[in-house]
């Protein structure tokens, strides 16, 4: 199992390319390790998350599934003192591998953090596209018409801001701000796309117009999500892994399975305990 230290992390020059379609792509962890400088947070956790499909990382606060999250697409190694342990392998290939560029990583599997972040001095139709020159692609003027469109179509957002892309991302509501990072993930063509609690700053309507978003976008992207809601997860999940720590104990997953399993009959005591709300 290799360590790889954060202090030891660089970023790569990007390579030019052009707009173009990519299909969901699988991720696998494999005995994946973390550390906070001595502080082990996870312990050898393996995970599949199947390409086309959504999974959800349930479990209390404290237990490692944000952490988990950002392994998934280098970001965890940023953070000083960090370090981590084990494989992540998108399509099979290891996104840690010497050869693989940081900026390709990131392209290739976007996050959606908790609370919503438009460069909110920057217009609609500038954020969803300001990924595309920070990853190197390449695109022309009508080409960005087009993948603004196409972005905020997916996202749920088009009809509602359609006459007003000039206008700055952030006078959007909190929903329609968490819509338009969405879209903006999207715009780089992922083939996973990482959600951090993606509704929990947002009132009931919203959320429930990003839980259609996300059954809406599995079939063009893989989908990971870490919420602390279990209707959520049960709305819209079709794979569920329960993380849980112990006092002193690193987190690690419980019991993984199809969603329906786990919440109607679950073969861990400890994970119908959480699931129906006994604790956590």
């Amino acid at each position: 199992m290799s360590v790889i230290d954060s202090s030891a992390a660089t970023v790569a020059i990007p390579v030019q390319r052009t707009v173009g379609a990519s299909l969901p792509g699988s991720l696998e962890a494999r005995e994946v390790s973390a550390w906070f400088g001595d502080h082990k947070v996870l312990e050898r956790v393996s995970l599949g998350m199947p390409s086309g499909q959504v999974t959800s990382l349930i479990g209390p606060s404290g237990c490692g599934k944000s952490t988990f999250l950002r392994i998934l697409n280098r970001m965890h190694e940023l953070i000083p003192g960090a370090s981590l342990g084990g494989e992540v392998l998108l399509d099979g290939a290891d996104v840690y591998a010497p050869d693989r560029r940081l900026t390709d990583a990131r392209r290739r599997i976007g996050m959606v953090f908790q609370k919503p972040n438009p460069f909110p001095a920057m217009s609609i139709y500038d954020n969803v596209t300001a990924g595309l020159k920070l990853t190197g692609i390449r695109a022309s003027r009508t080409e960005k018409d087009r993948l603004v469109e196409e972005c905020l179509t997916k996202a749920g957002l088009w009809i509602e801001v359609r006459d007003r892309l000039k206008q700055p991302g952030g006078a959007l509501s909190g929903g329609q701000q968490q819509r338009l990072c969405i879209a903006r993930s999207l715009a780089v063509r992922p083939q996973v796309l990482l959600m951090d609690e993606p509704c929990s700053a947002l009132d009931p309507t919203s959320t429930r117009r990003i839980e259609e978003t996300i059954r809406e976008l599995v079939a063009d992207v893989t989908i990971v999500i870490v919420t602390h809601n279990m209707q959520q997860a049960a709305r819209v999940s079709d794979q569920c892994a329960f993380f849980l720590a112990a006092q002193g104990v690193p987190g690690g997953i419980v019991e993984y399975g199809p969603t329906e399993a786990m919440f109607g009959a679950p073969q861990d005591p400890r994970t119908a305990d959480y699931v129906n709300g006994r604790f956590g």
